[in-house]
C-alpha cells in the first residue's frame, strides 16, 4: 500500500450506516437489514486488525497481529467501479478513485472476509461480502 493510502486507512472506524447490497448475493451480515453492526468499532493498525467490535455477527470476528493490507483494485470512476463489483453506490460521484483493499492473515496468508473501500482517500466503505457501510473515523 501506498504511503497516503496508509495514512488514511489506519485507525479506529465506527459503523455509521448501511449503504446497501450487491445484487448478486446473500450473506451472512443480516441480510436485507444489517443493522446490527451500525455503531460497531473496528481497529485497523499497521501492526493489528480487530472486528472484534462486531459482537453480533460472529462470522465477521477477526483479530490479526502484522497484517497484511493490499490494495486488489483501481477503479478510476463509478462506471468502471460499476463494472467490476456489479453493485452500485449511489453515493460514488462520476470521476471518484476508488481502491479496493483486502485483509489477509499474515501467518496463512488467506483473506478474510472483511474489505474495504477507499474513495479518493477521503471515506472508508466497509464491505462484509455483498454488504456496504459508511464509515467514520474515532478520534481519540
Amino acid at each position: 500500500m501506498d504511503s497516503e493510502t496508509e495514512e488514511f486507512f489506519y485507525g479506529t472506524w465506527k459503523v455509521e450506516k448501511m449503504l446497501g447490497f450487491a445484487n448478486s448475493y446473500n450473506d451472512a451480515s443480516g441480510y436485507p437489514t444489517g443493522q446490527q453492526v451500525i455503531g460497531d468499532e473496528i481497529i485497523i493498525n499497521q501492526d493489528l486488525f480487530s472486528s472484534k467490535g462486531f459482537e453480533s455477527y460472529k462470522a465477521y470476528q477477526y483479530e490479526l497481529e502484522d497484517p497484511h493490507y493490499n490494495i486488489t483494485e483501481i477503479c478510476y470512476n463509478k462506471d468502471s467501479f460499476y463494472r467490476l463489483f456489479k453493485m452500485d453506490m449511489l453515493s460514488l460521484n462520476e470521476n471518484d478513485e476508488v481502491k479496493a483493499l483486502s485483509v489477509s492473515d499474515s501467518s496463512t496468508g488467506l483473506s478474510i472476509p472483511v474489505s474495504f473501500l477507499d474513495v479518493n482517500n477521503d471515506r472508508l466503505i466497509l464491505m462484509l461480502e455483498a454488504t456496504q457501510f459508511e464509515l467514520q473515523r474515532v478520534t481519540e
